[in-house]
């Protein structure tokens, strides 16, 4: 029988989703659509790909060997399209979100590798990027692999790249604002600002841990996108928040370092195993080359902090 890639699209769509309506926007289809055509799939095939009810999507052992297969499927398709059209693919990186260290990659990967055409987007976090790795809509990705809320995946691959000291954004102004550094234990006499996107369970996921490892008081939480979001909700509310220490700040802004001890949060390259782009391979060896010339898998001189998740990770590398 022949395959129709437009069906085999969508049950990859839905097995990322497990959601009918979420895969359905992301298809920008209708959902009585895609459920006619998973039925059509489904009866061509002679099985049942997924079980569903009211409430649950679940792949069944079929769905999940035609997923994993279909893949690689509408990969190879892609790139015989490339290949035929003399084009090569864009390799398709998500920075996270501006302001970060992995957007100075992209600067130096286009240096390094100039013929290699590059797709940049934010997906304002790893949580909202996973799936797009999953279903090839993304080649690689950048965040913390703990504190998703659901397990990685088995298709995905990680490489530690950075552990990045954590700060804290304050008008400048503030109390904490005459100190060079911050202990943490000073720090919980100031109510915090956590600013966090839906799509970032990670850095939530962190900020949360930081604030029970060291007594932390959240005084107001805020869903925004963005480092801007971030410091304009800073500027108004007029609380210290984590952030960043080496960034441009607005006007009426300052940074200072978190000590004792230094909290560190811990970012890794991710990418499908089942879905690799022909460059990346050669796209990790020079992030890791360029990470480590840095010295930005280095922790600090002086005490320093990860979550649980993290540091045994950490420890597992060595």
């Amino acid at each position: 029988m022949d395959l129709d890639l437009r069906q085999v699209r969508y049950a990859v769509a839905l097995a990322d989703e497990l959601h009918f309506g979420r895969a359905a926007s992301r298809l920008a289809i209708a959902q009585q659509t895609l459920s006619a055509q998973i039925r059509t799939l489904e009866k061509r095939l002679g099985v049942p790909l997924f079980t569903r009810d009211r409430r649950h999507v679940a792949l069944t052992p079929a769905g999940e060997v035609f997923v994993r297969r279909g893949r690689r499927l509408l990969k190879d398709a892609e790139r015989l399209v490339d290949e035929v059209a003399h084009t090569p693919a864009p390799l398709r990186i998500d920075v996270v979100t501006e302001g970060l260290p992995s957007t100075l990659l992209i600067h130096h990967l286009r240096t390094r590798t100039p013929d290699l055409p590059f797709e940049v987007v934010q997906s304002h976090g790893l949580a909202a990027a996973v799936p797009r790795l999953l279903s090839g809509d993304l080649d690689l990705a950048f965040g913390r692999p703990h504190g998703l809320g659901r397990p990685l995946g088995a298709a995905l691959a990680t490489m530690p790249v950075g552990l990045e000291p954590i700060g804290v954004v304050i008008p400048a102004d503030h109390a904490l604002a005459a100190l060079d550094e911050v202990p943490l234990a000073v720090l919980a006499e100031h109510p915090l600002l956590v600013h966090t996107a839906d799509e970032s369970a990670e850095w939530r996921d962190w900020a949360d841990r930081a604030v029970e490892a060291f007594g932390l008081t959240v005084a107001t939480r805020v869903r925004g996108h963005g480092r801007t979001s971030a410091l304009a909700a800073v500027q108004a509310l007029r609380q210290p928040a984590f952030g960043l220490t080496a960034v441009h700040l607005p006007e009426g802004l300052t940074t200072r370092p978190l000590t004792d001890p230094v909290p560190l949060y811990p970012w890794h390259a991710v990418w499908n195993t089942a879905t690799t782009h022909p460059a990346v391979n050669r796209t990790l060896e020079l992030i890791h080359a360029y990470a480590r010339t840095h010295h930005w898998h280095r922790p600090p001189a002086a005490d320093w902090w990860l979550p649980r998740p993290d540091r045994d990770a950490l420890r597992a590398k060595d």
